[in-house]
Formats: C-alpha cells, sequence, structure tokens
C-alpha cells in the first residue's frame, strides 16, 4: 500500500513539474517578453536602453546618442544608454523583447511590427507605444555621378545595396523595385550604410538604396570621395505603391546641391522616423523623455541638422502606433488635442 502511495505522490509531482515547464514555455514564445521592462539603478534613476541605427553613419544613430547624452545631463529620474543597432525592424523587435525602452524606427516598420505584417508575420508587437513622429526619411538611391545609371529601369542587371539584411531600407528597397518592375533583374546585395558606402566608392557596388534624412553623412562619406547622384522615383511608382496599400509614402523632393556631384532636384518618397516606447514604461519616464525631446532641440541639433524638423505640432503626422500615456500628458499639458485614435485603448 505504501509503494503505491510512493508511486502515486511521484506521479503527482511530475505532472506538476511538466505543467509548469509547459506554463514558462507558453510565457516565453514569441515576440513580446514577460520580464521587468525598466529598473533602477544604485541611484535611483530608472536604466533605460535607446535602440538607434547601425552605426556613427546613420542619423539614428546620431540623434539616439545624442537623445541619451541630454536625458543624462537634463534628467534626476533616468539614466540612458544608447546602442547601435539593425534600425527599425531590430529595433521594434528589441522593444517587444524587452531589450530595449526606447528607439527609433520608420513609421512604416512600426505598423508592420503592430499588425504582425512582412518581417513580423505572425508576431505581432502589441507593446509598441509612440512618443511622436520626428522627422521625414527620403528613399534616397545613390550611385556616382559618372554612372550611366538615370532611372530605376537602369538598375536592371545591377549590383544594388538595398540596405542591411532584415531592416526596414531593405523592406523599402524591395517595394521601391518591385512597383518599378526590376526587383528580379538586379543582384541584392545587404549591407549597412558604412560597408555600402566603401563598396560604392571602390566601384563594388553599381548604387545603394538608403531611407535616412538629408544631408546624411552616410552619403556625405562617399560624396567626400566621389561625386554623387541620386536616381528619381517617378509619380506612376509612387502611385502603384500608393494603390498596393502602402499609405506611409509622401512626394518628396531633394534639392540640388545636398551632395557634391547632385546638379538636379531630384524626387522621391519618404517615410517618418518615429520615436517609439515599451507600453509598460512608467508614465513618468515617458513624460520626462517627451518632455526633454522637445525642450532640446537645439541640442539635438548639434548631432543632426534634421533635429530642427521635430515639431510636437506635428507629432501624430504619420504616427502608426498608440500613444504612450506619458507623451499624451505632455501633449495635454501644451494644448494639444490628441486624437481618439492615437489613445491607447486599455
Amino acid at each position: 500500500m505504501r509503494k503505491w502511495k510512493a508511486l502515486g505522490v511521484v506521479f503527482v509531482l511530475v505532472l506538476a513539474l511538466v505543467a509548469a515547464g509547459c506554463t514558462q514555455k507558453e510565457a516565453t514564445t514569441g515576440t513580446e517578453t514577460q520580464a521587468p521592462i525598466v529598473t533602477k539603478n544604485d541611484e535611483g534613476k530608472y536604466e533605460i536602453t535607446i535602440y538607434t541605427g547601425s552605426g556613427p553613419g546613420s542619423v539614428y544613430f546620431a540623434i539616439g546618442s545624442m537623445l541619451a547624452k541630454v536625458i543624462n545631463k537634463k534628467s534626476n529620474l533616468i539614466a540612458a544608454k544608447a546602442v547601435t543597432s539593425g534600425a527599425s525592424v531590430a529595433n521594434c523587435k528589441a522593444i517587444g523583447k524587452g531589450e530595449a525602452q526606447v528607439a527609433i524606427a520608420q513609421n512604416d516598420v512600426t505598423w508592420y511590427a503592430w499588425e504582425g505584417k512582412y518581417q513580423f508575420e505572425g508576431n505581432p508587437i502589441k507593446v509598441l507605444r509612440g512618443i511622436g513622429t520626428l522627422y521625414p526619411e527620403p528613399v534616397q538611391i545613390v550611385v556616382r555621378a559618372d554612372s550611366d545609371i538615370k532611372t530605376l529601369q537602369d538598375l536592371a542587371g545591377k549590383k544594388v545595396v538595398v540596405g542591411a539584411a532584415g531592416s526596414g531600407v531593405a523592406a523599402t528597397a524591395e517595394r521601391v523595385l518591385k512597383a518599378a518592375g526590376v526587383w528580379d533583374k538586379i543582384e541584392p546585395v545587404y549591407q549597412t550604410f558604412e560597408e555600402a558606402a566603401q563598396s560604392l566608392v571602390l566601384g563594388q557596388v553599381d548604387a545603394e538604396f538608403t531611407v535616412i534624412a538629408y544631408p546624411a553623412p552616410a552619403i556625405d562619406q562617399i560624396a567626400v570621395k566621389v561625386p554623387v547622384r541620386l536616381i528619381p522615383i517617378p509619380d506612376d511608382v509612387i502611385k502603384k505603391l500608393h494603390d498596393q496599400g502602402y499609405p506611409f509614402y509622401v512626394k518628396v523632393i531633394i534639392p540640388a546641391g545636398t551632395y557634391n556631384g547632385m546638379t538636379e532636384d531630384t524626387q522621391t518618397i519618404a517615410v517618418k522616423a518615429t520615436l517609439v516606447v515599451h507600453k509598460d514604461l512608467p508614465d513618468e519616464v515617458v513624460y520626462e523623455i517627451t518632455k526633454i525631446l522637445y525642450e532640446n532641440i537645439d541640442e539635438l541639433a548639434k548631432a543632426h541638422q534634421v533635429a530642427k524638423q521635430i515639431d510636437m505640432n506635428h507629432a501624430f503626422e504619420g504616427l502608426m502606433v498608440p500613444l504612450h500615456p506619458g507623451a499624451i500628458k505632455y501633449y495635454e499639458e501644451h494644448g494639444i488635442t490628441v486624437p481618439d485614435e492615437l489613445k491607447p485603448k486599455e
């Protein structure tokens, strides 16, 4: 009898362990973490990590690094650290996993992440919240000024850097080239901004896609060594992109003289850089980040002049995810009405 009782106890314990194992597996499956989102350091400050871009040639890196620097200078509440990353797609995934508390990402990529589309297929990231959109990021297709490539169709048969693998740039490049009917005719090369700059200067590739504010340091790195031009995106390709369900893209003109060798205005499209946070970041922390962002534009502009375009009155233009309550508080204190569709439902 004692033997059967003992076996019964063992059986119950085994079942309990199996159940616990299943629960643990379920809790860690997917893109969203169950771990604490933010902790405090020995000084009692909230420690946040800001995911930026691929390195010094990235505007995300310049703006994100300066934002961290200003936060550390101005805030008694937050200790910030900016890190390099694979840019928009990687940044949204890092928010989902709790590896980042704050990140910069293209607004189209934030929408894909929210909806679980493309690189986020089957794994929507519903913990994303917005502080606001920052500035437009045009698609800039760079070639050497002496290149025979004049149009998107001329890219057929060429080696084209389409961005880092898995990046928002790569997604945009594929979309644009498919709309132009040449995606299957190019040889795609996956490189970071820095790698692409060297490849183009050395003549190892024929063109480079970037999605970045202008003037872009990553392109200036090329233009100081060899003159460059930008390839235009014509109206028919823009219309096709809109018809295919990509409403984020707006038409912009990059003026002649932006880069060495660029003698003509160039029409292209743009998305919006967006500052996003994790939904579980405390309201007081997000409020403080929002306040420091808008009250230190001149400091941010020392890192890149595109920061001068950051304006709280345009923060909702192209915002594709709900706002964080901490950001909402700041906007409402400054008399800005927050649309109902941008208020979180929970």
